[in-house]
C-alpha cells in the first residue's frame, strides 16, 4: 500500500476550458429579438405625401433638419432628428420652431403635408414658420412612378 491517506495518483486535472456554445446561442437569440423590434422603434406620423416628378434637393449633412408634419386631420407635429412630438396647435408649433431657430445658426425646415389636408392648412403653417424666423422652408413629397 502506497501512502495511506494520500491522494490517488490517477486523479484528473481540473478542466480549464470554457464552453462557449451556450453563449453563442444566447447571442443569436438576442440578435433575432433586436432585428424584430428595431423596425417598431421608429417614430413618425403617418402621412400620405403627394407624388411629384421633381428632382430631389440636396441637404447639408451637418445641419439637422426640422420636419413639421400635418396629418389628414390637420394636426401639427414637430420632429427634430429622431424626436417626434404629440399633436399641437399652430401657435405651439410656431413657438417651438422659434425656440429651436434661436439656438442654431442655420437650420432647414421641411414640411410634410398629407395630400388630403386642406391647402389653407399648409399655407397657414408655412406663414407661421416664416413668422418664427424660418428662411428656408422645403416641401417633402414622394417620387411619382415613371409613366412610360
Amino acid at each position: 500500500m502506497k501512502g495511506m491517506g494520500m491522494m490517488p495518483e490517477n486523479r484528473k486535472k481540473p478542466m480549464s476550458e470554457i464552453n462557449v456554445v451556450p453563449y453563442i446561442d444566447v447571442m443569436l437569440v438576442l440578435l433575432i429579438i433586436f432585428m424584430v423590434t428595431a423596425p417598431m422603434l421608429t417614430q413618425g406620423v403617418k402621412v400620405d405625401l403627394p407624388e411629384t416628378s421633381s428632382a430631389p434637393i440636396t441637404a447639408d449633412k451637418n445641419v439637422e433638419s426640422i420636419i413639421v408634419s400635418v396629418d389628414s386631420n390637420g394636426a401639427y407635429y414637430v420632429e427634430v432628428g429622431d424626436e417626434g412630438s404629440d399633436p399641437m396647435p399652430l401657435a405651439d408649433v410656431r413657438a417651438q420652431v422659434a425656440k429651436i431657430l434661436s439656438q442654431r445658426t442655420s437650420s432647414e425646415i421641411l414640411v410634410r403635408g398629407d395630400e388630403n389636408v386642406d391647402y389653407g392648412t399648409v399655407v397657414r403653417l408655412m406663414a407661421a414658420l416664416q413668422g418664427a424666423g424660418a428662411t428656408s422652408i422645403g416641401l417633402i413629397t414622394d417620387s411619382a412612378p415613371d409613366e412610360t
